[in-house]
């Protein structure tokens, strides 16, 4: 089944009419278009930017009805990377967060975890009671676990490393992503290490030349 996608400010509707499962049903340039348009067309996912003409995409999200809102899937694509705005996004129920500049494959790979979780849904709730399990996979929003950042490394530098790492996409090793966010090799090491510990990044060896193998690091996929 298609899944019907409306773009919000959004100048990459290219990226998603390639993508096999979503079918676009309408494009808003202003945060007074995407409610009116969201309340008519009522797509089962947006892709949102937060700098707006008129209000932020945030306020979108706020001024949607509440039952509305509780349905929609919302990908985030903004050149916001500042930390509150990142909180107040997972605040209202934002769970993909692309930061601009970004890879088609990147948003790619929101797309393909919005239809898994998609999927799932469907799957487990035509016309029966949720069992225990069917209720954890929707209501789990992602792969993560709280493990506070050791001594040394800070939460506001972690935030920025783990916003590099999710627009990178298809993974960096220390040293990249060392010069995405300025900062040291060794730090940079240390913050993926932890992201990893914590369940929010994933680690494969890359074995090619000579010598030890070289750690590529991506952010953890969302779980379904």
């Amino acid at each position: 089944m298609s899944i019907r996608l409306m773009a919000v400010a959004l100048s990459n509707r290219e990226f998603v009419s390639s993508h096999a499962r979503f079918t676009g049903v309408g494009e808003a340039h202003t945060g007074a278009e995407a409610v009116a348009l969201i309340e008519k067309l009522g797509p089962d996912v947006i892709l949102l930017d937060f700098y707006l003409p008129d209000f932020t995409g945030l306020e979108v999200l706020t001024r949607l009805s509440m039952n509305l809102s509780s349905q929609l899937e919302v990908i985030a694509v903004t050149a916001a990377r500042d930390l509150d705005s990142v909180r107040a996004a997972r605040a209202k129920g934002v769970r993909h967060y692309l930061v601009k500049p970004f890879m088609a494959s990147a948003l790619f790979e929101r797309l393909d975890e919005v239809a898994r979780q998609y999927d799932t849904v469907r799957r487990t709730s035509r016309g029966r009671l949720l069992d225990q399990q069917s209720v954890d996979v929707i209501i789990a929003s992602t792969g993560e676990r709280h493990v506070p950042p050791p001594k040394g490394l800070s939460e506001v530098t972690l935030q920025r490393v783990h916003l590099a790492l999710q627009s990178a996409g298809t993974g960096v090793c220390a040293t990249e992503l060392a010069e995405l966010v300025g900062m040291s090799r060794v730090a940079a090491r240390r913050y993926l290490e932890h992201l990893v510990d914590a369940g929010r990044a994933t680690l494969t060896p890359r074995y090619g030349g000579a010598g030890r193998p070289e750690n590529r690091y991506r952010s953890a996929p969302e779980k379904p």
